[in-house]
């Protein structure tokens, strides 16, 4: 059974990048304060998916962007 399965195109990978670059340091800009620190880990898990091209949400929900 393969874990990591591609399930996002490509555009829609460099989307998800370009957001977390913007989340990801919000602690630092904006101080530490639970709004802040929850942007930062939502950026975390948009940064994976970029990567990884893998979205949990939509293998839950069986949806499939990539181009096959």
């Amino acid at each position: 059974m393969k874990i990591f399965i591609k399930n996002q195109n490509s555009a829609e990978r460099l989307v998800r990048f370009i957001v977390s670059l913007f989340l990801i340091p919000a602690p630092l800009i904006f101080g530490v304060n639970p709004f802040s620190v929850a942007q930062s880990i939502v950026g975390g898990i948009l940064l994976f998916n970029a990567f990884s091209g893998m979205c949990v949400i939509y293998r839950i929900f069986g949806a499939n962007t990539c181009e096959t």
